[in-house]
């Protein structure tokens, strides 16, 4: 029996040690050639943004089938918008690999997450260009206002993470209310309590609208491009339809990725579901430590906003 735990143990270590050495070598591989990575994603970016230009314009000119080419590539660059650096997908693999989920809130927070980051794209340039017609300069400064406040928010939501592990942690007093009789439900008993949707209710919903509202806060500069271009070429409509597509590419490849990261953490717990004791020590472990890195990120965020561009973000991004 003591050898076949050694060897159950031995085996689970062996399991998590190859995959964290494998993320240890790509982590490596990553910062070994970071400046080179980030110039090409900056250089594919402005690439995209200047092809999503040109659909624009053909659609002025009344050239529509640009518009099919528009909304393909405001998807395609959604989906490379996602699977570049960025703060959606760090908050999503932060969140849910030290919080345990269900399926379907592995679905809907990350993709309502990212709808959000495109409705807030439009309503800023809505209520500033739109409504307020404020000059590219002045919308330039507007959003480096509302990205250092986001990166203020992720921060915020690491602390409230931190703040919620604590509290869980701090012994409760027992308090009894009202004596009720034991009631079990049975697996198939029929009476409604396993409805759809209820796994759902019962988890800390301020939480997840914590995260909602962490990835969403921060709207996509290619999105804000996009529709100023399109508001000063009078098609609007145009550019609003391009940014749910960019939104909807964005959510679906963050939607991926927090599935397989929910799978990753359930098959690491499996792997330790016979050490209970260390895994009640782990899992709050887990969270400060997911909470300190979300701070972290948020400072990143905070010290790396696009710069003041006088003459609009859309002329600064090679367009």
């Amino acid at each position: 029996m003591m050898t076949t735990r050694i060897l159950a143990r031995d085996w689970r270590l062996l399991s998590l040690g190859l995959p964290a050495l494998a993320l240890l070598w790509c982590g490596w591989g990553l910062h070994a050639h970071w400046g080179a990575f980030i110039q090409w994603c900056l250089a594919t970016q402005i690439t995209l943004h200047r092809y999503l230009v040109m659909y624009l314009l053909q659609l002025n000119n009344h050239q529509y089938s640009g518009g099919v080419w528009l909304l393909g590539g405001a998807f395609l660059y959604g989906v490379l918008h996602a699977v570049g650096p960025g703060h959606g997908k760090f908050i999503v693999t932060t969140y849910l690999s030290t919080n345990k989920e269900s399926l379907l809130a592995a679905r809907v927070v990350p993709f309502l997450g990212s709808l959000m980051q495109g409705a807030c794209a439009i309503l800023f340039v809505f209520i500033l260009a739109i409504g307020l017609n404020l000059a590219s300069g002045d919308l330039s400064t507007s959003r480096w206002y509302v990205e250092k406040i986001s990166a203020l928010m992720v921060g915020a939501f690491g602390v409230f993470i931190i703040y919620q592990t604590l509290k869980s942690l701090r012994p409760r007093k027992i308090a009894i209310g009202s004596l009720t009789p034991l009631h079990d439900h049975s697996p198939n008993c029929g009476c409604g309590h396993h409805g759809v949707g209820r796994e759902l209710a019962q988890v800390d919903w301020k939480t997840r609208l914590g995260v909602v509202l962490a990835i969403g806060a921060r709207p996509c500069s290619g999105a804000i491009m996009i529709l100023l271009f399109a508001n000063a070429l009078g098609i609007v409509s145009w550019g609003i339809a391009a940014v749910m597509a960019m939104s909807l590419g964005t959510a679906l490849s963050i939607l991926g990725l927090s599935l397989a990261v929910r799978y990753a953490r359930e098959r690491a717990v499996g792997l330790f579901a016979g050490s209970g004791g260390r895994l009640r020590l782990l899992v709050p472990a887990a969270k400060i430590a997911g909470g300190i890195i979300l701070i972290l990120f948020a400072c990143v965020l905070f010290l790396t906003v696009i710069p003041i561009s006088a003459n609009g973000d859309y002329i600064a991004a090679g367009c």
